[in-house]
Parts: structure tokens; C-alpha cells; sequence
């Protein structure tokens, strides 16, 4: 697969209500890097996987990607990510920047507003 479609196939992936840990993992390299700014970063396959196979109260409810550019083994996007919390559907603005490693995703980075998301989850 191309780092696109990697990249589009991990979002796929993700894209479900319970994500499996192991399959989001086989997606990473084993040192990859997550940072999920402005949040804590996280480093190892294992680490990020379970991390996105258990976010707490949220749940995956879709990712519109807006825009996605693809330049050697770089791959960015402009999505929209859409959450659960209860009975709650939570859209974020999210700007995406994945680095590729032999075909697997070695450093993810996901920017967004986190008092977007912090009014959204209020109800605001």
C-alpha cells in the first residue's frame, strides 16, 4: 500500500465502535510516536494501540477526511472526527500529519482546538 492508503486504512480501522488493539497496532512501527497536541505524548505500538482501543467514555462515530496530501512518506489530512460521549456526538476540526516508515506509521501528530472540544463536551 501507498502511505495514503495506509493511512486511510488505519483511520478504517479506527473508524468502529470497540477498535480492536491488536489491529490498530499492526498499523504502527514498534517505537512509533503519538501526540494527540495539546495532550501528553505517547511512544510504542502497544502504548497507542490501547490507548485508541480505550478512550474512556468516547467512542469512534466516523472521520470525514476534508483534504489529504501525500508527499514521499509524509501523509496529511483535514478531517473531521466525530465522537460519542453518551448520547452526545462530538465533531472536532482536526489537522492529521502521519510519517512512514516501511509502510507502517512511525510518528502521528493530530492538532486540534482543545477548548472546541471542551465546549462541545459541555454541550456549548
Amino acid at each position: 500500500m501507498t502511505p495514503g492508503e495506509v493511512v486511510t486504512a488505519f483511520l478504517r480501522e479506527f473508524d468502529v465502535p470497540d477498535p480492536d488493539p491488536a489491529r490498530l497496532a499492526a498499523y504502527f512501527t514498534g517505537d512509533a510516536f503519538y501526540h494527540n497536541i495539546p495532550m501528553q505524548p505517547m511512544t510504542g505500538r502497544e502504548t497507542i494501540a490501547a490507548f485508541l482501543a480505550n478512550m474512556g467514555p468516547f467512542k469512534p462515530a466516523g472521520f470525514e477526511v476534508r483534504h489529504q496530501l501525500v508527499s514521499g512518506n509524509l501523509v496529511m489530512n483535514e478531517r473531521i472526527d466525530r465522537f460519542t460521549a453518551g448520547a452526545r456526538t462530538i465533531e472536532l476540526p482536526v489537522m492529521g500529519v502521519f510519517e512512514l516508515r516501511d509502510g507502517l506509521i512511525a510518528a502521528w501528530r493530530d492538532y486540534f482546538d482543545l477548548a472546541m472540544f471542551q465546549t462541545a463536551l459541555s454541550g456549548g
